[in-house]
């Protein structure tokens, strides 16, 4: 090997030291750069006393740890004055290893080493060139050398190197005149554009790109979802989905449950009264951050979907008893001021200690004792659920007489019928049917062993959210796994026909909220 060759094997030795480094400066995926510097020639002729003008432009990428890789092209000329006076063009690509030393917030030195290939055409040739020599020629060459950057702006550095490069030939300056191959040295200085950083938050969210990646949330867009929470907030601070608008799928948006109404966005029901925050706060104006917003006595629930008072007055029907008072204690009729039509109010009667009911308001075969505090029906409605199956009866036959998907089968007569199975529920963009869908279910199970010679025709429909292709496939699978459970009930095959629709047959808008959710459906149809 040339006694040139050493300092190229020298520089590249340094590439396997294994020292560690941050990524403060280091390219964590690609990064350009443009240079400019000077050459002096190393050849026959001794050191050239002459630089000669270089520029160059790169590609810097990432490979493992302190190690990146960089592909350059430049363009330089080596120039000599003095006696053996020559001139000659080189057009340059190359290759090379680079490794960081080290890394702080604004400098990082680094050396490299590397080849590639080079193009030299003799410009003005020295006195006495040897003959036979090539005047333009592609030959390999070498370089190693090492450098360091500057930090300007977040992703914009000074860069500054220097080196030796080694060329395979003796023909660069055209005179061959010993063993040693011709070279130069190097140096330059430019501008760097690193690619985005890891560690940079460009959306100021609070969370940093690799942080952006990992959840998926979009680094351009401090709210990625637009519910009015920053990412940053979201993860760390309420511990929401950031890329749910919605996080508990409740109806109300995570800014609004945070800043409007001191609920809890990851919680449907925050106070746990079996309303969802979107019942509490649209529908029956109610406190969704307590069960019983009139303290009276009754939850929520009970008023607004059991017993049909007003959740928000204690009284409902001014009679001067609280309703919890009438359902609970005095077993009257809280929305009627006076239950038994007597002509007085239930506070006068029961003032005068006189009874302002009978046993059974409502006839149902339930006293109103047990409709009130043993079932939680309402004593003064026979049907509670309005499921046309009177309460007593239900309780016998071992029904919920709260429920009125189990007060009978489903109202399937003709060939052609069809009807939604309200409360069949699936999670979203899924196939698995959720517990909530069973008393649904064995409703649909009770009617097929009802009609034991009806076939019924599953469909599976989806609202026009997402691709067509995807929605047909999510229904057909959705309508294939309700068949699935019929069939482990004990219905034949035969009697079960499961296809999707996907969006093709909307039952209403999906330009709203509640429309989609209609238009996502199972539905029965009787076929023979």
């Amino acid at each position: 090997m040339r006694k040139r060759v050493y300092p190229c094997i020298l520089f590249i030795g340094f590439l396997l030291l294994p020292l560690s480094i941050n990524a403060q400066l280091k390219t964590e995926r690609i990064a350009f750069g443009l240079g400019g510097g000077g050459f002096i020639g190393d050849t026959d002729f001794g050191r050239d006393d002459k630089i000669g003008p270089a520029a160059h432009g790169f590609i810097r990428h990432s490979i493992i740890g302190p190690l990146e890789g960089q592909i350059t092209a430049g363009y330089g000329e080596l120039h000599r004055d003095k006696d053996n006076h020559y001139r000659t063009n080189l057009v340059l690509g190359d290759y090379r290893l680079l490794f960081r030393l080290f890394s702080l917030e604004v400098f990082s030195p680094y050396v490299f080493g590397g080849g590639g290939g080079m193009y030299y055409e003799a410009k003005m040739p020295p006195p006495n060139p040897t003959p036979g020599v090539d005047d333009e020629l592609w030959v390999p060459f070498a370089t190693a050398g090492g450098g360091f950057q500057l930090k300007l702006f977040s992703r914009v550095s000074l860069d500054f190197s220097g080196g030796y490069s080694l060329a395979f030939s003796d023909e660069i300056n055209q005179v061959i005149a010993g063993d040693q191959d011709d070279g130069y040295f190097h140096a330059s200085g430019g501008i760097t554009i690193t690619g985005q950083s890891g560690s940079a938050d460009p959306d100021k969210d609070g969370l940093t790109n690799k942080e952006e990646k990992h959840f998926k949330t979009n680094p351009k867009s401090a709210d990625s979802d637009g519910d009015g929470l920053n990412d940053g907030d979201e993860l760390y601070t309420h511990r929401t989905h950031p890329m749910k608008r919605d996080t508990d799928n409740d109806g109300v948006d995570d800014q609004d449950e945070v800043l409007l109404y001191s609920s809890n966005p990851r919680k449907a029901d925050t106070d746990g009264d079996a309303l969802s925050d979107a019942e509490e706060i649209f529908t029956f104006k109610t406190d969704p951050n307590r069960t019983d917003s009139d303290q009276d006595g009754l939850s929520d629930r009970a008023e607004a979907k059991l017993v049909g008072t007003d959740p928000n007055n204690p009284d409902s029907d001014g009679d001067e008893l609280n309703d919890n008072d009438e359902l609970k204690v005095y077993k009257t009729d809280p929305k009627n001021p006076d239950s038994d039509g007597d002509g007085l109010n239930d506070g006068q009667e029961i003032s005068s200690g006189a009874d302002p009911n009978n046993g059974d308001s409502d006839g149902d075969g339930l006293s109103d004792k047990d409709e009130l505090l043993v079932y939680e029906t309402n004593p003064i409605v026979a049907d509670t659920d309005s499921g046309a199956v009177d309460d007593g009866v239900e309780v016998e036959r071992g029904t919920d007489p709260n429920n009125p998907d189990d007060d009978g089968v489903l109202a399937i007569k003709d060939v052609g019928d069809a009807i939604v199975l309200e409360g069949i529920l699936f999670p979203s963009g899924s196939a698995r049917i959720t517990s909530q869908s069973y008393p649904v279910l064995e409703k649909a199970y009770q009617t097929m062993m009802a009609y034991p010679d009806i076939i019924i025709e599953i469909q599976g429909h989806t609202d026009n959210t997402g691709s067509r292709s995807l929605n047909q496939r999510l229904s057909r699978s959705r309508a294939e796994a309700v068949r699935a459970y019929l069939i482990r009930q004990g219905i034949a095959p035969e009697r079960l026909v499961a296809i999707g629709i996907g969006p093709d047959q909307p039952l209403t808008s999906n330009a709203t909220r509640s429309g989609r959710a209609l238009n996502r459906r199972i539905e029965f149809v009787r076929i023979r």
